[in-house]
């Protein structure tokens, strides 16, 4: 097969007769979903993508779009950056979004806040219960330590450089590349300030619905968590699924169920105001 494929000839033929392949980790397009909520139209579904096994994703969404993650298979981690679209240099703050709720466990009613004080996205819905606000990502580094392979283009790529990779693409750097929070696997912050990592695997299924509060830039690695205890490099497919919604109202619960949440959502709309 590679002597054919020397012939660029030959190489085209057999990338054309590849047209139609379809994989289970690909994005659809256009994007198609059979179980999207009864209110929700299918024209407005906007992406429609599973996630392999170490694999990435990205998409910006706008404002009042809401993103849908599933666990298809209980073992996947969903490392997630957030970035203001219209001006990437404000990003997910995950200490502030820890420090101004009081709260650092995630959940349905949960906001994820930039470092500018406003809401980037909120939690609409929670099945899972098991997040990670305090560890962040693998990187090349720990992979290479744990599993004797951290290279992106290895067998054990790392959360960081995939969300490298998928930063990259809205034209952002390393550097860029901040503090995330893990979806789906979870800690525990036991009394003494150990962290007892919540890993799984857990029950198929289990999904989390976020609303966009901002027009946003979502980046997404699937890789095992930085404290998995399991000696194997372990992670299953992710799906992810966003859809058209409507802006938040002045009535919604969600924006009103704190006077820390409700000021982050007033500098929203103070932002849109201009």
């Amino acid at each position: 097969m590679m002597g054919a494929l020397a012939d660029p000839m030959a190489a085209r033929d057999h990338a054309r007769a590849m047209a139609g392949t379809v994989v289970e980790a690909m994005p659809q397009v256009p994007p198609v979903a059979v179980d999207l909520p009864t209110d929700v139209p299918a024209e407005d579904l906007l992406w429609e993508e599973t996630i392999a096994a170490g694999g990435y994703a990205t998409r910006r969404l706008a404002r009042g779009s809401r993103l849908r993650l599933i666990d298809l298979e209980g073992d996947a981690c969903a490392s997630v950056l957030i970035y203001n679209a219209e001006m990437p240099s404000e990003r997910l703050n995950v200490a502030d979004t820890v420090k101004v709720q009081w709260n650092a466990y995630l959940g349905a009613g949960k906001l994820l806040l930039s470092d500018m004080g406003r809401v980037l996205m909120s939690i609409l819905a929670d099945e899972a219960g098991t997040h990670d606000a305090f560890c962040g990502t693998s990187n090349a580094a720990t992979n290479q330590a744990k599993y004797g392979e951290g290279r992106n283009s290895g067998a054990f790529p790392n959360g960081r450089d995939r969300l490298v990779l998928g930063s990259a693409k809205h034209g952002l750097q390393r550097r860029d590349v901040h503090p995330c929070v893990n979806l789906f696997k979870g800690t525990r912050i036991e009394a003494d300030g150990t962290i007892t990592p919540l890993i799984g695997p857990y029950e198929a299924g289990r999904s989390m619905v976020l609303r966009a509060e901002m027009d946003v830039i979502v980046v997404i690695a699937n890789c095992p968590h930085v404290l998995d205890p399991r000696a194997q490099w372990t992670v299953t497919p992710l799906r992810v699924s966003a859809w058209r919604g409507a802006v938040t109202p002045e009535t919604d619960a969600i924006r009103s169920a704190t006077p820390e949440g409700l000021r982050a959502f007033l500098n929203v709309e103070d932002y849109f105001r201009r």
